[in-house]
């Protein structure tokens, strides 16, 4: 299964994006700011950011 990783302020936009892309049989990986994403990209790096 890919990874993608989704970053945006917005909870409602990160919701919505996670609904989109988990249906095409990708685990969605959410991140609220950059910092947060280079932090969990350093643990785990994701397919497509």
């Amino acid at each position: 299964m890919k990874r993608c990783m989704f970053i945006d302020d917005s909870s409602v936009i990160r919701k919505v994006a996670k609904r989109i892309l988990g249906g095409s049989d990708m685990l969605v990986i959410e991140a609220a700011s950059g910092f947060d994403a280079v932090e969990m990209c350093t643990a785990d790096m994701p397919d497509i950011i």
